[in-house]
């Protein structure tokens, strides 16, 4: 077997090429282009080709399905790739490690989705920074009220059309500002930058509604009471194909709603959540788990339940529902079933 391994960066990549029975390595450098790696793959006609999880790693793995029986992407993020006592680090050796480790199949996979996918993924989570935009630009614009002992409405009380107006009128571009009301062309730019990307995030969601409404999935999961669009399409994207996932554990996991596990001799303890993979959608959980508790019974119990009545057991009990919430969704989309909210027995 002939294994092509690449340390792709975002200019230049390098391969390193090992085959079954042959102790030597063979090397190249080329850029990261699709002309130099498509090349690169014509000239080997590797039986695999793997390479590590990043920012290029789409359209490179996208590329090498053509001219390879197998294409694997790891996870660098494995024990197996731990560079902790490793003194001599490189990209040769990089690619040299990942080929040894593929060759020897001791490679943790990463799971690919199609480039529609990707594109969707992407699209949401661009949704996600425009919003954080949006929120750093109302912060910085009562800071700049703040400064002048202005004092402002709080909450989306602040925002309306009337209050904006307002505020428009304190402001001045730069050409009108003196010397002393700098600040007032601070305020009039934010504004316009304001304006801009709150325009951008409705342009976004159109598109993303424009994407859901044919959606089957996206439909099944807002049936959940309190899942809206922004949940249910961020699952769908993230889960993709739900057969993929063995367990509801294993979904848990994905997310990072599982606990972290420290055992030793008799000791055996579990932390904190591990934080791990998507934590757009692993906010979004735990978000909609706290709204949750007023408009869904289902989600109300498991709170209460692991709750117990303690206030210090407050994020356990939420991280919990955001679990449960997680696992319940990819099961659904599993066997396509809608919501059946749980009966209470009447005593």
């Amino acid at each position: 077997m002939r294994i092509l391994a690449l340390d792709l960066g975002q200019s230049k990549s390098v391969a390193c090429v090992v085959e079954t029975g042959r102790p030597e390595e063979d090397f190249e450098t080329v850029r990261t282009e699709a002309s130099a790696l498509r090349a690169l793959l014509t000239r080997w006609r590797p039986d695999r080709v793997t390479m590590e999880i990043g920012p290029v790693a789409g359209w490179v793995h996208d590329l090498a399905v053509a001219y390879a029986s197998e294409v694997e992407v790891a996870n660098p993020n494995d024990v197996a790739w731990s560079w902790r006592r490793i003194k001599k680090k490189t990209d040769r050796e990089d690619a040299k490690k990942l080929a040894r480790l593929s060759l020897l199949g001791q490679v943790k996979k990463v799971y690919m989705p199609s480039a529609s996918v990707r594109q969707r993924r992407s699209l949401i989570g661009y949704r996600k920074s425009l919003v954080e935009r949006v929120t750093a630009m109302k912060n910085h614009l009562r800071s700049i009220l703040v400064r002048q002992g202005i004092t402002w409405r709080g909450g989306k009380s602040g925002w309306t059309a009337a209050c904006r107006v307002e505020l428009m009128k304190q402001a001045k571009e730069w050409a009108d500002c003196g010397a002393e009301e700098l600040w007032r062309g601070e305020l009039y730019q934010e504004l316009v930058c304001l304006a801009q990307a709150e325009a951008a995030v409705q342009a976004v969601e159109k598109k993303l509604r424009a994407l859901n409404g044919p959606d089957e999935r996206v439909r099944l999961l807002r049936t959940v009471d309190g899942v809206g669009e922004r949940l249910a399409e961020a699952l769908v994207a993230a889960i993709d194909d739900p057969h993929r996932f063995g367990s509801g554990r294993q979904v848990a996991s994905y997310f990072g709603l599982t606990p972290r596990q420290y055992q030793s001799g008799n000791s055996d303890r579990q932390g904190r959540i591990s934080g791990q993979g998507n934590k757009l959608v692993r906010s979004l959980l735990v978000e909609v788990a706290w709204l949750g508790l007023r408009h869904n019974v289902w989600m109300r119990e498991i709170y209460e339940r692991v709750n117990r009545g303690s206030p210090a057991r407050k994020k356990i009990a939420i991280v919990a529902v955001a679990r449960r919430l997680a696992v319940l969704c990819w099961a659904m989309l599993r066997d396509g079933c809608p919501w059946r909210a749980p009966v209470r027995q009447v005593a």
